[in-house]
């Protein structure tokens, strides 16, 4: 069978571009979405020179509808696409109460819908062929509301859950989905965010981060968490949450919420 093409959001530079270099490495083609049409044109004729594969650019802002349907109907309708990287997203600066929200409903529109709608264009498509892949990238602030990043935080929440349901769901019709998530890496969604990312601990390298989830990848993890040392706490994690599942299905609320003493 030929090599499936791969379409990648948020291409133009970070985790995208790196995810763009590995796939066409790799001997894939390649539709590059994002909004900067000069740095998608630039990375596409260098993949193309150096890689010899086919990359077509698809300039799009994802949290605008019609850029997003534009998007939706390639996934549809291109039948040789049959991996899809979610990987646009962004982050605001300062705290829930400073964002206000239109720039919330933006944020949401693009970490959260956007993915969303984008799986929901190609799966139908891939599950009928009974093979392809759909990698959504999140974060390890999605487990973490310590760290008080409600909004975005919130999204990569959505992301990680979206991710491992479809999992269960599309896994037996042969599609494989994958949820990766980075904690702090060297891309430009700080300085868009305002903050230094220079300022930060334990930064990793955006090459490191997708050759470990591309690792991930090969593997089929359904959750690829690259900084975190210790799998067996993942493990550990997944296996309380599963633990409590039997217990939800109650007709009655639980003795301590019935008794005030």
């Amino acid at each position: 069978m030929p090599t499936p093409t791969v379409l990648i959001t948020g291409a133009s530079s970070g985790i995208g571009a790196v995810y763009a270099d590995r796939f066409a490495r790799r001997g894939h083609n390649l539709v590059l979405v994002a909004r900067d049409r000069a740095r998608l044109d630039a990375l596409a004729e260098r993949l193309r020179r150096d890689a010899g594969v086919q990359a077509d650019v698809l300039v799009a802002d994802l949290s605008d509808p019609a850029a997003l349907t534009a998007v939706e109907a390639r996934l549809r309708d291109d039948a040789a696409i049959e991996v899809l990287i979610n990987n646009a997203g962004a982050a605001l600066a300062g705290g829930f109460l400073d964002q206000g929200p239109d720039r919330i409903g933006q944020l949401i529109a693009l970490n959260a819908v956007a993915p969303a709608r984008l799986a929901a264009a190609i799966a139908p498509r891939l599950a009928a062929a009974g093979r392809g892949a759909i990698v959504n990238i999140g974060s390890v602030v999605g487990l973490a509301p310590e760290f008080a990043m409600a909004v975005y935080g919130g999204t990569k929440a959505f992301v990680q859950h979206f991710s491992q349901a479809l999992q269960v769901e599309l896994g037996p019709r042969g599609v494989y989905v994958q949820a990766v998530l980075p904690a702090a890496t060297r891309t430009e969604i700080w300085q868009r965010s305002g903050k230094d990312v220079d300022s930060l601990q334990g930064v990793m390298e955006v090459d490191e981060l997708v050759d470990a989830a591309l690792l991930g990848y090969d593997r089929r993890e359904p959750v690829t968490i690259p900084p975190l040392p210790d799998e067996a706490q993942w493990t550990a994690l997944e296996n309380a949450r599963r633990a409590m599942l039997p217990n939800f299905a109650q007709s009655r609320a639980a003795a301590r919420y019935r008794n005030r003493d």
